[in-house]
């Protein structure tokens, strides 16, 4: 399955796609099997494929191409590996245009589009959703570092420190002893936390997860660098030796919950920038333009999907940042859209 990188430069391709005059299909499936082991997808694909080839005349050069498409998409789909939880496929015959990627991520429904260019908005808030960020896992003897991206373990790193073990003794002994272990923790506590600063800036990774014991979380709080520190955004419930995909399931939870406070936060500063006349806009007419004229940082929104997909595209094209706000009524007042300037012409 394609990493998130080649996920993204993906999206660059396909945003930059020139619209001409036979169809594209753009195609999100939802691969997950039910409780029963059973999948879904396959009476989707044929009853939606047909009906909508079926839109086309009868004889022409536009349903000469989606007829090889579906054909194409028929046998690619039968044969696309059963790990998978989503399917992203964009295909156009008459310009030789076929790109399937098959997701650890999961699609939420199944969607087919038919227009001129591929539809993009969902590829690109699956992206947004499941960033890459890295989770820490540690006890005072033992760490583990995950990179997760995608929904998917991009890379793990393991850290062993000094087992250290209780003996029975009292006065200057103890307290010798308890200094002598404490020291060893704290230096298991700075070893895990340089190797987690190295991961953070060389996979200029956004967020951090960290999970521990109530002694050696204290420590590894004490020991991280001051640009880590608004990095971490949860200290989440989770033994170290907790299996990978729970690890996945509950860091994410607490990457979701981050997200609806950095969204107040971003809005808040959208709206500011903008009622100051400063570098922002706020609207779909006047971000349109904002991105048409290469003006436009970050696109902040939360619109209607059909609006979304042209501005996203935009946005891809000129190396636009692009949040997608969870709560709608954050944007309610000014369209769902705006955005963030990098200058005004």
């Amino acid at each position: 399955m394609p990493s998130l990188n080649e996920l993204s430069a993906q999206l660059d391709r396909l945003a930059a796609f020139d619209p001409g005059p036979f169809p594209v299909i753009s195609l999100y499936l939802n691969m997950q099997p039910d409780q029963n082991g059973r999948e879904h997808f396959e009476p989707f694909l044929r009853k939606e494929l047909a009906e909508r080839v079926r839109t086309y005349p009868a004889i022409g050069p536009e349903r000469d191409s989606l007829e090889q498409d579906a054909g194409t998409i028929r046998q690619y789909v039968g044969d696309v590996e059963r790990s998978a939880n989503g399917l992203a496929l964009f295909a156009c015959a008459g310009v030789e245009l076929f790109d399937a990627m098959p997701l650890a991520a999961p699609i939420d429904e199944h969607r087919l589009y038919v227009s001129d260019r591929p539809h993009l908005y969902p590829l690109a808030r699956l992206i947004d959703e499941y960033p890459r960020y890295a989770a820490l896992l540690a006890d005072t003897h033992s760490a583990r570092i995950f990179v997760f991206a995608g929904n998917a373990v991009e890379h793990t790193e393991q850290i062993e420190g000094v087992k250290t073990k209780r003996h029975k003794m009292g006065g200057w002994s103890q307290a010798r002893y308890q200094r002598h272990t404490e020291n060893y923790h704290i230096h298991h506590a700075k070893e895990v936390v340089d190797a987690l600063a190295r991961i953070v800036r060389d996979e200029s990774i956004g967020w951090v997860v960290i999970a521990g014991d109530e002694v050696i979380v204290p420590l590894l709080k004490e020991q991280l660098p001051k640009d880590l520190v608004p990095r971490v955004i949860d200290i989440a419930k989770l033994e170290v030796h907790a299996q990978e995909r729970e690890v996945l399931e509950k860091t994410i939870a607490a990457l979701r919950e981050k997200a609806v406070e950095t969204d107040r936060g971003k809005v808040d500063e959208l709206l500011g920038v903008y009622r100051a006349n400063g570098l922002g806009v706020v609207g779909a007419e006047k971000t349109r333009q904002a991105l048409e004229m290469g003006e436009v940082d970050e696109l902040i929104m939360t619109v209607d999907e059909r609006v979304a997909d042209e501005l996203v595209a935009k946005a891809r094209q000129t190396a636009a940042k692009i949040c997608f706000i969870q709560d709608r009524a954050l944007l309610s007042g000014v369209g769902g859209v705006g955005a963030l300037l990098r200058f005004k012409i």
